[in-house]
C-alpha cells in the first residue's frame, strides 16, 4: 500500500509543480531559478534530516521536482516565446530583447 500512496504523492507533486513553472516563469521569468534552487536545497536537507521512511521521500520527491523545475522554467520561457502560453505584459521588453537576441543568432 505504501507504493501506491507515495505513488500517487508524486503524480500529485509533479501536478502542482507544472503550474508553479507557468507562473514562476510569467511574474519572475528566469528569477524563478533561485526560488526552485533555495527550496531544492531545502527539501534535500529535510529528506536527510527526517527519520521516517515516508516523510523523508516526500521530502525528496519535492526537491527533485523543484530541481527540475530549474529547466522547466527556461523551457517554459521557449514555449512564451513560440506563442504557446501567455507572455506576461510587464516583461514585454525582456521578450521583445530574446526575439531580438534569438533572431541574430539565425
Amino acid at each position: 500500500m505504501e507504493g501506491i500512496i507515495i505513488g500517487l504523492v508524486t503524480f500529485f507533486l509533479i501536478g502542482i509543480f507544472h503550474p508553479l513553472v507557468i507562473k514562476g516563469e510569467y511574474y519572475l521569468g528566469r528569477k524563478a531559478n533561485k526560488y526552485f534552487i533555495i527550496f531544492g536545497i531545502i527539501f534535500v536537507a529535510l529528506s536527510l534530516y527526517i527519520k521516517s521512511l515516508i516523510p523523508s521521500i516526500f521530502a525528496g520527491v519535492i526537491a527533485c521536482c523543484c530541481f527540475w523545475s530549474i529547466g522547466e522554467v527556461i523551457e517554459q520561457e521557449e514555449r512564451v516565446l513560440k506563442g504557446w502560453f501567455k507572455e506576461n505584459p510587464k516583461r514585454k521588453e525582456y521578450y521583445d530583447k530574446l526575439r531580438k537576441n534569438k533572431n541574430l543568432d539565425r
